[in-house]
């Protein structure tokens, strides 16, 4: 009875775990950005004539402009939009957002560094941080697929080996995508990559420029994926040690 109802835990704590860890890794609002450009008390808002270039940002001239980013492990994708709008954060979260958005491959272009950001040494380095982290994501996604196709072919206490190895995946999973966690609040927070980024804006596009960085849904998704994802892994390896101790 004891083991039943610790079967029906995992199996509950091991569904959510992949839903909300596929949730994560399918919506694109790991990051939420905002950016804009205050004019200078002459009313221009820039430095001069800027040649545009791919991975530059376009700002809105005047104080009510404001540039919104959202970013995932698959698109990263900006609009242009106005302060005063009462529906800005609906445009940014939901599907009426304007015909203007840009979407790009968000593994090609680790925001926010770019080639006009940083130079090609550092540009490369963003790149191989960008793909490990893109790396550890794919494994924790397919690990905790994996486990549950293990978990379900075990069926009732048939195999305690198959309950170990999906126990394990599913310990693996959140392993590696608590990295994944790490990894994007050192990007954020901890790297210069942010402050580069904003130096590079001012400098040769806008003096004032101002940048809000916040992170979204898709990466609330993820610690509470993690949470389950190593709670079930745990109870998978517990029965599958009880079923080998009492039933072999």
């Amino acid at each position: 009875m004891k083991l039943s109802v610790a079967l029906f835990f995992a199996g509950l704590f091991g569904a959510l775990a992949a839903v909300f860890i596929l949730l994560s890794f399918g919506t694109d609002y790991w990051l939420l950005a905002s950016e804009r450009c205050y004019p200078n008390p002459d009313g221009s808002a820039g430095s001069g004539v800027v040649t545009i270039e791919s991975g530059d940002v376009v700002m809105q001239e005047g104080a009510a402009g404001v540039t919104l980013y959202h970013e995932g492990f698959f698109w990263r994708c900006s609009f242009g939009g106005n302060i005063d709008d009462d529906d800005l954060l609906w445009k940014l979260w939901f599907t009426n957002q304007p015909h203007s958005k840009v979407c790009m491959h968000a593994y090609l272009f680790p925001f926010p560094v770019s080639h006009q950001t940083h130079n090609a040494t550092e540009y490369d380095s963003a790149i191989i941080y960008r793909g490990f982290w893109s790396i550890f994501m794919l494994i924790g996604v397919a690990a905790v697929m994996l486990g549950g196709f293990f978990i379900i072919c075990a069926a009732p206490f048939a195999s305690h080996r198959l309950y170990k190895a999906g126990g394990g995946l599913f310990l693996a999973s959140g392993l590696f995508l608590l990295c994944v966690v790490v990894m994007y609040i050192l990007w954020v927070q901890v790297l210069d990559v942010v402050d580069v980024y904003i130096d590079h804006q001012r400098s040769a596009l806008c003096p004032n420029f101002q940048l809000s960085l916040n992170y979204g849904l898709s990466f609330m998704f993820a610690p509470v994926g993690i949470f389950f994802c190593l709670l079930a892994g745990l109870l998978f390896l517990l029965i599958g040690r009880t079923i080998q101790v009492h039933y072999n």
